[in-house]
C-alpha cells in the first residue's frame, strides 16, 4: 500500500497534465491542489512504513480518497470518447474507491 501512495503521488509530478484536466472546475487553485495532493499521499505512504504513525496514515489516506473522489466523478461524466483512459476503466475507478478505503482502514 504503501508503494501505491508514493508512485501515485510521485505521478502528480510527472505527469500533472492529466489530474489537472480531471479537476472539477469549481474547485480553485488546480495546480497548487495537484502538487499539494501529490505531496500528501507521498508523506502518507511513507508514514506507513513507520508503525508508530501508520494508523494515523492511514486515516489520512481514507480521508484524502473521500476528498479526491469528486475529481474522479469529474473525470467520468466530463469523459470525451477517445481521450484518455477507456469509459469503463473511469466507471471502474469509482467501486475502487471503496475498496482503497477499506484497505486503508484495515491499517487504522
Amino acid at each position: 500500500m504503501s508503494g501505491l501512495y508514493i508512485l501515485a503521488g510521485t505521478m502528480h509530478f510527472i505527469v500533472p497534465k492529466f489530474y489537472l484536466r480531471i479537476m472539477p472546475r469549481y474547485i480553485p487553485y488546480h495546480k497548487a491542489l495537484v502538487a499539494i495532493s501529490g505531496v500528501v499521499e507521498i508523506v502518507l505512504g511513507l508514514l506507513l512504513l513507520m508503525p508508530e504513525y501508520s494508523s494515523l496514515a492511514a486515516w489520512g489516506i481514507v480521508a484524502m480518497l473521500i476528498a479526491i473522489f469528486p475529481a474522479n466523478l469529474n473525470h467520468l461524466t466530463s469523459a470525451k470518447p477517445g481521450k484518455g483512459p477507456p469509459l469503463w476503466v473511469l466507471y471502474l475507478r469509482l467501486p475502487l474507491q471503496g475498496v482503497l478505503i477499506w484497505w486503508a482502514y484495515l491499517f487504522t
